[in-house]
Formats: structure tokens, C-alpha cells, sequence
């Protein structure tokens, strides 16, 4: 029923004819995290990265009413320079797909096409959640109300920082979502590799975490893994010192009346301006390392 609206690249036709590991990676970064041309050599850096690890990427994207399943460069360039290209989560994919418009795909909507496609490991940044006063607001983000349902490894810098982390772990606790903190047990919270909370599970052999994938989703047991990959020591910033940032862009959002999807960019866009570009080299360092362990994670998983 589905399937005339996925378009597969032939790299990853190929990978899939020829069973071989693939990792799908979101989009949204080249058309909304970062400027031309930094955001294009970011994105061809990253599927450079996957393919190092032995695995195929499938960088997602929607075009001319197809979900893209792998972008060639030329598609890369296209999304990094076109204007307008939408936001696109779950409740907008229907309406960008009938309308055939330019989108570039979140983690909630990446994960649901990945799934389509029989991609079961997916690499992004870091994962939506619980905003801060979502108590007042209701704003929790489509990613985990997806992740509670389609069976897809999230591996990411664990929870952005500029939301109600400790929420957001309840909220996966309630959907019943493994979350594998991936070499120690403090949860990372995207730009550090401390959040102040601890992660529910371990785990330290790559083996054992793609196994782990294979009981839960062999056992009936429908939803995600996320597994949470700090951000390497080098690259990280002191805790303390970006949620100052964090509180400040808040600040600057609700003053501006930014709200619902464009709030994230717009804080993210704020925390680079006013830290000189180190969150934003951050940024860069995470998404190769997620990149990185992923493709680790697809070869492991295709063994089972």
C-alpha cells in the first residue's frame, strides 16, 4: 500500500537487494540546522562516516510527493540551497507528500519512513521530548509518541538539553522504550556527556546491545531503542555553562513568541550565535560520533 511512495536511491536499492547494513539519517539538518555550503559537506561527511563503519547510509527526505530513502550529493546540494523546504513531522508528512512539496524529515518522521523501508537503525543529533513547562504548554515532541511505536534503533547524544530531560525519560519509561546509555552510566544530554540524571540501562559491547534489539522486537515488544551516545570529552561543553545559555534563549523565544515546531531551530540557532560557533562545532562532533556507532550497531544487528 505504501510502497509507491518511497523512492530508493541506487546505492541503497542496492544495499537492501543485497541485505546489506544501512543506517537512515534525518534531513533536517542540511535544510534547517545549518547555513550553505557548512550544511551540505556536514551531511556528506556523515554518510562518509557510516560508510566507513561497513554500513550503507540513507539520508531521508521528501520530494515531489516520494520519500526519499538515500540522497545522492546532487540531493544534498538541492536541499541545502532550496528555500522553504518544510519542517516535515508526522502530522505534516500526508499534507507535504499531496501537495509535492520539499521536506526535510525530523526524527519522528525519519524513523516512520525508515521503518517503511525496513531500515532498523537510525542515527540523528539528539531526540525531542517533554519541552520545559510542558505541564502548562502540552508541548511534547512527535518523537516519542513514534518511538513508542515503530521498531527502530535511535542512537543520538541522548536528550537535547534545552528540554525537561528527567520528563522526558518518565515518558519513555511509560512507552516502554529501553534507553542504552552506550559506554557509561550517566545519560548524556547532547552538548555533555552529563544530564544530572542516571541512564535506566548500560551497555558496553555492541554485540549485546544489537542482540538486546532482536529479543525486544522478536518477543512482539513494538517501539524503539534509544541508545544514548555522549558526545565525545573533547567536543563537550561544561553543563553549567550551557544551561545558562539554554534559560537565556527561552527567554529570548518567549519574548519573540516562537512557538510549537519552530522553537527548537530557533534556540539552537541562538545557544550558536551567543557561544561563538562551540555548540555548533558540538553539534558536528556528536552527529559524526552518532553516525559512527550506528554503523557499528547496523553491522552488529545484520548478524542476527
Amino acid at each position: 500500500m505504501f510502497q509507491h511512495f518511497l523512492q530508493f536511491s541506487p546505492e541503497v536499492a542496492e544495499a537492501i537487494a543485497q541485505k546489506k547494513p544501512i543506517v537512515a539519517l534525518e534531513s533536517t539538518i542540511i535544510s534547517h540546522g545549518m547555513p550553505w555550503p557548512q550544511n551540505a559537506q556536514t551531511a556528506k561527511e556523515v554518510e562518509a562516516v557510516v560508510r566507513a563503519q561497513g554500513a550503507v547510509p540513507a539520508t531521508i527526505a521528501i520530494r515531489e510527493g516520494k520519500c526519499l530513502v538515500g540522497l545522492t550529493d546532487a540531493d544534498i546540494d538541492w536541499l541545502g540551497q532550496t528555500k522553504g523546504v518544510w519542517k516535515v513531522s508526522l502530522r505534516d508528512m500526508p499534507y507535504v507528500l499531496a501537495n509535492g512539496l520539499a521536506g526535510a524529515t525530523t526524527v519522528a518522521a525519519t524513523m516512520r519512513i525508515a521503518s517503511l523501508a525496513g531500515i532498523s537503525v537510525f542515527a540523528t543529533g539528539g531526540i525531542g521530548g517533554v519541552h520545559r513547562g510542558a505541564e502548562n504548554t502540552m508541548d511534547i515532541s512527535a518523537d516519542l509518541t513514534e518511538m513508542g511505536q515503530t521498531n527502530v534503533a535511535i542512537v543520538s547524544a541522548g536528550v537535547k538539553s534545552i528540554l525537561d530531560i528527567g520528563l522526558t525519560l518518565e515518558y519513555l519509561e511509560t512507552l516502554g522504550v529501553p534507553v542504552v546509555t552506550y559506554g557509561q552510566s550517566a545519560f548524556p544530554s547532547f552538548y555533555s556527556s552529563e544530564s544530572g540524571f542516571q541512564s535506566p540501562l548500560r551497555e558496553d559491547d555492541l554485540t549485546k546491545l544489537a542482540k538486546l534489539m532482536a529479543c525486544k522486537w522478536q518477543l512482539g515488544l513494538s517501539g524503539a531503542v534509544l541508545v544514548a551516545n555522549p558526545v565525545p570529552k573533547q567536543f563537550e561543553m561544561p553543563l553549567d555553562a550551557i544551561e545558562q545559555h539554554i534559560l537565556e534563549a527561552l527567554h529570548a523565544a518567549d519574548a519573540q513568541h516562537v512557538k510549537g515546531k519552530d522553537i527548537t531551530p530557533f534556540i539552537l540557532g541562538h545557544i550558536a550565535q551567543h557561544t561563538q560557533g562551540e555548540s555548533l562545532e558540538a553539534n558536528i562532533a556528536l552527529i559524526k560520533n552518532n553516525a559512527k556507532l550506528a554503523g557499528e550497531l547496523a553491522v552488529a544487528y545484520s548478524k542476527f
